[in-house]
């Protein structure tokens, strides 16, 4: 059969509009939690691991949580900057569907 796409530009964002009244850090503490605390809590372990260990594979288990601490913490970095240009390709479609209805681009 035939397959019906819809245009991506079309569909609704369903968003929850932001707290304003509270700084963006106490809005959420979980995610905070898990973009800075988190990462940083592993790499220390791993570091007081390797310090106060008094065996090699202490300091292999040190150098593998130091490891796996940089890679949450490059996740979450990689993470936001694919959000990011999410958000950048949304104003890129609405400003191109406004030259569609006026014929002006919007910072004209």
């Amino acid at each position: 059969g035939k397959t019906l796409r819809r245009d991506p530009r079309k569909i609704p964002l369903v968003t929850n509009p932001p707290d304003k009244r509270r700084p963006d850090h106490q809005r959420r503490p979980l995610l905070n939690f898990v973009r800075f605390t988190l990462p940083a809590l592993i790499a220390l372990s791993g570091l007081l691991l390797a310090a106060l260990g008094q065996r090699e594979s202490a300091y292999e288990t040190g150098g593998l949580l130091i490891s796996a601490g940089a890679s949450v913490a490059l996740l979450n970095l990689f993470y936001r900057i694919g959000v990011k240009g999410d958000k950048d390709r949304d104003r890129e479609a609405s400003a191109r569907d406004r030259y569609d209805r006026t014929g002006r681009w919007p910072d004209e």
